[in-house]
């Protein structure tokens, strides 16, 4: 680490929560500096929290009354004497107002001006910038008259597929791809309710959507000395629902040329806006017929540290995080553009709380287990075993990233990691990551963003319980049977009058009571608090409930009757009323939760025969949003 200037800051607030309030915490405390974490009352106990020198609560759990609170944030910055704030990525970290406030108050802000942020904070208006700049803009409209039928026309003359975007969006919310003229004002009706939700602006643009389409980023830095740099590319192309799920650096199969020009562009872009500190630029590439030097065009700029850094840190061996707190403190950046090599490949993915079976729905609950090699791999984490993942935040687990000399071994390392991980209590992607990363498409770096879902039935198969994970579930029970008491009424060793029992274990799969015996295997098991059995074998996890008599009976057609919300958050739309009859698949409600929508959709042919919420209801896990009439006896 090379000295610090007599200039650095001696103390950092970090605005932000989980993993990168982790990471950033980690970078200055090597430095030397005084940390200072903000928490919500949900995060009261959280690793950010545990990390820090000190730490200040900031309100309640919502982040409207917490983590998005300027004023709060700034109050305790002047409580702690904090002379500087980093921001993360997410909350207030591309916030323009938030940037001046803290100028005001006297205190650092570890990012760009707010003029950058507000020349790129808007799409259209950075589209628009972007080409007078002469940097090359993807087709579309970037108009002012936000009507429906307005909107409805410029699509058509674009052209179908078109891409509705939020103009203040980012991470995939207020996006929704339209392939047909007839879907077209549904899709703008959701876009723009997203984007008010997420971002208190409700305008969009439209934009051709390329069909086999690379996303390509560049990292770019700048200083208050006026030099600007890239740090080459990272391929984002696998994502889902537009949110990224796999992330690498440098990307497969770009040729030098396109490389060279791709990095003059996103300088070229930074400098047009007078960029200062770590951002990055977002371009799309038309990868029908591979990628190719004139066919790439600006998307996006993120002015903040992106979530991906890691895989641009491990190829280039710089600390990023340390770049953007010597860059804030005035001093040039530590490295030329002469000085920046590619070493090496890095892959990243992100381990998330979330249940690919049931359409990646976030997962809340207990991490009961939660082992990742880390003598193998980067991670960057905010929880603990033994922590909640909560509804009201970004269900991230953690990030995992994977270096070597090839990309072949970096991929390899990366799903080896993950397949020796595990993790309980609750439901997660791990196996479908490695299942993207041993598809023989990817690794042959075949890639773009439609990836995921041409290859959803490989990736995201029927979890089956075979007889193996049962056999290993049996084994927990006898373990836990032949555990010795010193109260005889408590030994469960099958004991009888006339003998023994035979050593089996009773389970419900598929609604069946099954005697299953145990046999040797190697998979690990753990009895969760809820009384499930956790089966954690190859990176997957497999939860088998052990049959209870005086419960079973409860549970048998339960939920026949009602559609239920499968996590709390918020009834933004109601779609049917009492009597109305409905088909199977039919959207009756919209949920907002962990900031994405979820559609909840008839499960039969039914009538209603009552709607238990109102549109703008708070409501918990398991709360019944509509009832259907059922047949009576004769």
């Amino acid at each position: 680490m090379a000295a610090i200037s007599a200039a650095m800051f001696s103390s950092l607030l970090v605005a932000n929560r989980g993993e990168i309030a982790c990471r950033v915490i980690r970078t200055a405390r090597r430095m030397g500096l005084r940390t200072i974490a903000v928490y919500s009352e949900a995060d009261a106990k959280a690793l950010h929290v545990a990390m820090a020198d000190e730490a200040v609560n900031i309100g309640p759990a919502p982040v409207r009354e917490s983590y998005l609170r300027a004023d709060a944030i700034l109050a305790a910055a002047r409580q702690t004497g904090a002379k500087a704030i980093h921001p993360g990525y997410g909350f207030l970290s591309e916030n323009a107002e938030f940037a001046e406030a803290c100028a005001a108050a006297g205190i650092i802000f570890v990012g760009p001006p707010a003029s950058a942020i507000r020349a790129m904070g808007l799409k259209d208006r950075a589209k628009a910038l972007m080409a007078k700049a002469g940097v090359a803009v993807v087709p579309g409209y970037l108009g002012d008259d936000q009507s429906a039928k307005h909107l409805a026309s410029e699509a058509g003359k674009i052209g179908y597929p078109v891409l509705i975007k939020a103009v203040a969006g980012g991470g995939g919310k207020g996006m929704r791809r339209v392939d047909d003229a007839k879907d077209f004002a549904a899709a703008l009706e959701g876009a723009q309710r997203e984007g008010e939700s997420s971002f208190g602006d409700a305008r969009v643009l439209i934009e051709k959507y390329i069909t086999r389409p690379r996303h390509i980023e560049m990292q770019v830095f700048g200083d208050l000395h006026g030099n600007c740099i890239h740090l080459f590319e990272r391929d984002c192309s696998l994502q889902r629902r537009h949110q990224k799920v796999i992330e690498e650096a440098t990307a497969p199969g770009m040729p030098e040329a396109m490389r060279k020009a791709m990095g003059e562009a996103a300088v070229k872009a930074a400098r047009a806006v007078g960029y200062v500190g770590a951002g990055t630029i977002e371009f799309i590439a038309d990868a029908s017929e591979g990628l190719n030097a004139d066919r790439f065009w600006f998307m996006e700029m993120n002015t903040r540290l992106q979530v991906e850094h890691p895989v641009t840190e491990a190829i280039t061996g710089f600390d990023l995080v340390e770049w953007q707190l010597r860059v804030a403190s005035g001093e040039k950046l530590p490295a030329t553009q002469n000085d920046i090599h590619v070493n090496g490949h890095a892959v990243e993915a992100r381990l998330y709380a979330e249940d690919p079976q049931k359409g990646f729905l976030p997962s809340i609950g207990m991490l009961e287990r939660l082992s990742i090699p880390e003598d193998k791999v980067r991670v960057d984490t905010g929880v603990r075993e033994g922590d909640t993942i909560s509804p009201f935040y970004d269900p991230m687990i953690a990030k995992v990233i994977a270096y070597a000399d090839t990309r072949e071994t970096a991929i390899a390392k990366l799903a080896d990691a993950l397949a020796a991980s595990q993790i309980a209590g609750l439901r997660t992607n791990n196996a479908f990551l490695i299942r993207c990363l041993r598809n023989p498409d990817f690794i042959s770096g075949n890639i773009d963003t439609g990836f995921i879902g041409r290859h959803e039935a490989d990736l995201v198969p029927a979890q089956h319980i075979g007889g193996e994970v049962l056999s290993a579930a049996a084994g927990q029970v006898l373990r836990e049977y032949a555990m010795p008491s010193d109260d005889p009424w408590n030994t469960q060793d099958s004991f009888r009058l006339a003998g023994f029992a035979e050593q089996a274990a009773e389970f419900i799969v598929d609604d069946r009571r099954v005697a299953v015996p145990y046999t040797q295997t190697h998979a690990d098991t753990l009895r969760l608090s809820n009384g499930d059995i956790a089966v954690m074998e190859h990176g997957e996890t497999f939860t088998v409930r052990p049959y209870d008599p005086f419960v079973a009976a409860e549970s048998a057609g339960a939920a026949s009757d009602r559609v239920t919300t499968p996590m709390p958050g918020k009834i933004i739309q109601l779609l049917v009323k009492p009597g109305e009859a409905v088909k199977k698949g039919q959207p009756l409600a919209v949920l907002e939760a962990m900031k994405m929508e979820h559609t909840l959709s008839a499960p039969a042919d039914a009538k209603v025969a009552s709607v238990e919420v109102s549109q703008g209801d708070q409501v918990n896990d398991g709360a019944i949003v509509v009832r259907f009439e059922t047949e009576k006896a004769a």
